[in-house]
């Protein structure tokens, strides 16, 4: 059977949403495009890094003189500013490119009339092509333009009874090589790894990317007191690695000087409205300024439920290991207090389930069961009860 026209424009979608998982383009977004004429293929771009040329451009530029008279395939409506580089509209313009079809809009564009331009030039435009993918793949972009917050993904290893250490503190390995693995990557596609201060006294962690080829990340701590010791492989290695000390207002002078000393970068933010540790949305309002648009949630369990009660969580990867510590007093993944009953419980919706060797991922946008879900489920509805947690 003959494929129709919209099949083939959700075939080039498809191919330039995958194009769009390559490359490092934080803070800017992940965006992929395709050059087609018919049904033949013929180059295919994404955005590599912040600064370099747009998926559109590279794939004009590797398309050369067959994108004349072409389609042009693109997740992200074409930018119609000038920034790092140059507009997209006006590349397309003048390659002669005749029809545009684009996945979704720009959340908030610099300069708007993009469509109108390529109109003017007689350009046709199709929108909305495997928007709802489209749109998944820009949430984090999307929630830090808007929101002026980063995207936050909650990550936890656990046993079959949902702990994530023994009473002991002893986490070292709860899951496998291969479940670590797919954390490290998840480190590499984050902007920022964030730890309570908990976790660094417990485990001592680097939060570096080791098991896969990638970038390190920004390193924060929740740090109300500045309780991390000098000895840290946190503080030892941050004249390598960046590393962040979220504090409050007030912490000792001399503890700040000797962390200064060492290569930390110190960061004074405001307390919680209750309690002893620091505003959860203050200190992520904090990161997004720097340019932290996805951040990477490792724990512990007062740092999960303090961002999961302010409504602050938008995505979870929980990785369940075959086995169970059966001790109450083992630590849990969370120390909340929020759902108290079963319909108040967060809710992972419409999980994806991965083995990874002999553990089991489940991830997914994360909604709180007593809300309606917004059909953008990736980015977080309005920020749910805040109780004080110390960080």
């Amino acid at each position: 059977m003959a494929e129709s026209a919209r099949e083939r424009d959700e075939r080039f979608m498809a191919r330039a949403l995958r194009a769009a998982q390559s490359g490092d383009p934080s803070p800017n977004p992940h965006v992929g495009a395709v050059i087609a004429r018919g049904s033949e293929l013929i180059s295919v771009g994404f955005h590599p890094r912040c600064g370099g040329p747009h998926a559109e451009v590279v794939a004009l530029r590797r398309a050369g003189e067959k994108a004349r008279g072409a389609t042009l395939y693109v997740t992200l409506e074409p930018c119609n500013h000038f920034g790092r580089t140059p507009p997209c509209v006006d590349a397309i313009i003048a390659a002669g490119i005749k029809r545009v079809v684009v996945g979704t809009a720009d959340p908030l564009p610099h300069k708007r009339g993009a469509y109108a331009r390529l109109r003017k030039a007689g350009i046709a435009i199709e929108h909305g092509v495997l928007q709802e993918r489209a749109d998944r793949l820009i949430a984090d972009f999307r929630k830090h333009r808007l929101h002026g917050l980063p995207f936050v993904t909650l990550k936890a290893a656990v046993t079959l009874d949902g702990r994530t250490a023994a009473r002991s503190g002893e986490s070292k390995w709860i899951t496998g090589p291969a479940s670590r693995a797919e954390a490290h990557r998840m480190r590499a596609q984050s902007d920022a790894v964030l730890v309570g201060v908990g976790t660094v006294l417990a485990d001592d962690p680097e939060l570096t990317v080791r098991a896969v080829r990638g970038r390190d990340p920004l390193r924060v701590v929740f740090d109300s007191g500045l309780r991390t010791p000098l000895r840290a492989k946190l503080v030892s290695t941050a004249n390598q690695v960046k590393t962040l000390i979220l504090h409050a207002h007030g912490a000792p002078v001399q503890r700040a000087a000797k962390l200064r000393a060492r290569g930390v970068e110190l960061l004074a933010l405001p307390k919680a409205r209750r309690g002893a540790g620091l505003d959860p949305e203050a200190a992520l309002r904090a990161l997004a300024e720097r340019g932290v648009v996805r951040l990477l949630v490792e724990g512990g369990a007062h740092i999960h439920a303090a961002l999961l009660e302010a409504g602050l969580v938008d995505f979870a990867a929980i990785f369940v290991a075959p086995c169970f510590l059966g001790d109450m007093q083992a630590i849990p993944m969370v120390a909340g207090t929020t759902a108290r009953s079963l319909p108040d419980a967060f809710v992972l919706v419409q999980p994806e389930i991965v083995r990874l060797g002999e553990d089991v991922l489940f991830r997914g946008a994360v909604n709180n069961g007593r809300a309606q879900m917004p059909k953008d489920h990736a980015v977080a509805g309005k920020p749910g009860p805040r109780r004080s947690t110390r960080l």
